[in-house]
């Protein structure tokens, strides 16, 4: 395993309240090693420090506690210590949207005054939090509106683990202070890395963030719970596997190279081919359950009865549900939606030959929440339909 980020990588400079700025380390995303040396540095014998760190770790990810002075169980010279060195931040909101059908899109602000977009759907029998991994994206996919926002810089994993905190507390789903939610129903429930970015592009804060997440002493999501996406960064999926093991979901498109290489521009790098390889060796790796392909519907692109025909044959040997997404449509894009009875007679040739192929029901379309649409507010302004057709090609 590759080794832990330094922890220098979440120092924020925080406002004291006489005016005057210091550095302070955040401890949210650091991992319990991190944790543990900043203990020992801040004065705490080594044999006390793993205790320690365990209990800190109960306060901030099972009741959700901001403040040192609360964490009642440390001394209160341990508690003045790590007052004067740390903080305990979550991404701040910027402003929340609520849609008709419920979903939740929210703005939020990290270090530095960058922002992203984090979103909550809520459903019958889930919750599920599509959690962002970059500031903006390098990718360019031509369908996917956050593929116009230029990459800015990677998210630390305590700005990813600190969306899932912060959608918490919007949702109140802490436990009470000495108590758990074990057996309740939540409503956080699922996670899905398909916000702003490319995971694998962030690998190590992805996954130390994810294994915070799915830390049984603290937020407790098991990895089933959580699903990452990726649009084919080949050289990472192996490393998912072993490191993570959460479920895999990639963004495939299309069937032949001429037309993903427009899509989805990763593809000139990691061909279909490539891709197929590497993820008939994911289910073997982590133990897995299917791989979940993404296919958003393209009028007139990649939506035809023999594009179905050659994704199953694309398919065969891989354990595989393919996703249908309606395309979610944008100001400026050069594509639309296939019509229902496309989507379905393209569903219909995946599912006579054995694969499960729901279709998407768009969600928060009416706040630009659905899949694809998400991007800054600072960085909203629209391209022309020419430019993106042009980059497109």
């Amino acid at each position: 395993m590759a080794p832990s980020a330094p922890i220098t990588q979440d120092v924020l400079t925080i406002p004291r309240k006489d005016g005057e700025s210091g550095d302070k380390i955040n401890l949210v995303g650091l991992t319990r090693d991190a944790m543990r040396q900043i203990l020992i540095e801040a004065g705490t014998p080594e044999k006390q420090a793993k205790m320690r760190v365990g209990q800190i770790w109960q306060w901030i990810y099972q009741w959700g506690v901001r403040d040192f002075d609360s964490m009642t169980n440390l001394s209160k010279a341990l508690r003045a210590e790590l007052t004067e060195r740390c903080d305990i931040r979550v991404p701040e909101v910027v402003s929340k949207q609520v849609s008709e059908d419920g979903t939740r899109k929210y703005l939020v602000r990290i270090n530095g005054g960058h922002e992203v977009e984090v979103v909550y759907i809520p459903e019958e029998d889930r919750g599920t939090l599509c959690v962002s991994s970059q500031v903006g994206c390098t990718l360019t996919c031509s369908f996917c509106h956050t593929g116009t926002q230029k990459l800015v810089r990677n998210l630390t994993a305590g700005e990813i683990v600190g969306q899932v905190m912060m959608a918490r507390d919007d949702l109140g789903e802490w436990a009470e202070r000495g108590a758990t939610n074990e057996g309740k129903a939540r409503l956080l429930s699922n996670i899905v890395l398909m916000g702003m970015g490319e995971p694998l592009y962030n690998f190590e804060n992805v996954r130390d963030a994810m294994k915070i997440v799915m830390d049984p002493e603290g937020i407790q999501l098991g990895r089933r719970r959580i699903t990452l996406s990726t649009s084919g960064v080949v050289p990472e999926i192996h490393r998912t596997a072993k490191e993570i093991g959460c479920l895999l979901a990639v963004s495939f498109h299309a069937t032949d190279d001429e037309t993903r290489n427009k899509l989805v521009p990763i593809n000139k790098r990691w061909n279909i081919e490539a891709l197929l390889d590497a993820l008939r060796e994911y289910p073997k790796a982590s133990n897995s359950e299917r791989i979940t392909f993404e296919y958003v519907m393209l009028k007139g692109v990649n939506d035809s009865d023999e594009d179905a025909h050659r994704l199953v044959a694309l398919l065969k040997g891989i354990p595989a549900k393919v996703n249908l997404i309606p395309f979610n449509e944008w100001p400026g894009s050069p594509y639309e939606r296939s019509s229902n009875n496309r989507i379905h007679a393209f569903a219909k040739i995946l599912m006579a030959a054995g694969y499960a192929s729901p279709i998407r029901t768009p969600r928060g379309e009416d706040i630009m929440a659905a899949c694809g649409q998400l991007k800054s507010a600072t960085e909203r302004a629209r391209k022309s339909r020419a430019q993106i057709e042009a980059e497109a090609k």
